[in-house]
């Protein structure tokens, strides 16, 4: 057959199910990560730890028995109010259906958000998805969005890293109502 005569067919984004992570998917989002360019990696067994001690706040995106997207984060210890989102991760079959901004926001309508006011996350200037997606999350919630840089690439880096901007967004109301 002529390659002219394949069709691909693009799954919708419905055919995608958000869940809380389990422990089995710990290694699938390790070779996710691992997969998606410029994130950095963390070992498998942190990627374990992430799926098991942090799955309330941690969002597993599925396409047919698949795990195609990711988001780790956590409700920061001393600011009960504020989510940190540390990684999202697209699989390439899903990029450009929203699911990133899904995934956000099964994180954000969780039990474990009811209070959160803010979302903070961390972004190096020329990661232009992210500062999309963020970008895009802070509008359709009515958040303001602001930054300044934090781990910077010679303070914290030693000049092996770009400097990461903490992000904030800070929602008017409880992100969980904020959509």
């Amino acid at each position: 057959m002529p390659a002219s005569d394949i069709k691909l067919v693009r799954k919708r984004s419905d055919d995608i199910t958000y869940r809380t992570p389990r422990t089995e998917d710990g290694s699938d989002v390790w070779r996710l990560i691992q997969s998606c360019e410029p994130l950095d990696e963390n070992s498998l067994y942190c990627n374990l730890l992430q799926c098991d001690h942090f799955g309330d706040t941690c969002v597993v995106a599925e396409c047919d028995g698949a795990v195609v997207g990711w988001v780790s984060g956590y409700i920061v210890p001393d600011e009960p109010d504020t989510v940190f989102v540390w990684q999202v991760a697209v699989d390439a079959s899903v990029q450009g259906r929203g699911v990133g901004k899904a995934m956000l926001n099964a994180l954000l309508e969780r039990e474990v958000c009811a209070d959160v006011r803010r979302l903070k996350t961390t972004i190096t200037a020329d990661n232009d998805a992210s500062w999309a997606l963020f970008g895009s999350l802070a509008r359709r919630r009515g958040g303001s969005m602001k930054r300044e840089p934090y781990f910077r690439k010679d303070a914290h880096f030693d000049g092996e890293h770009a400097t990461e901007h903490m992000v904030t967004i800070r929602f008017e109301e409880a992100a969980r109502d904020a959509a």
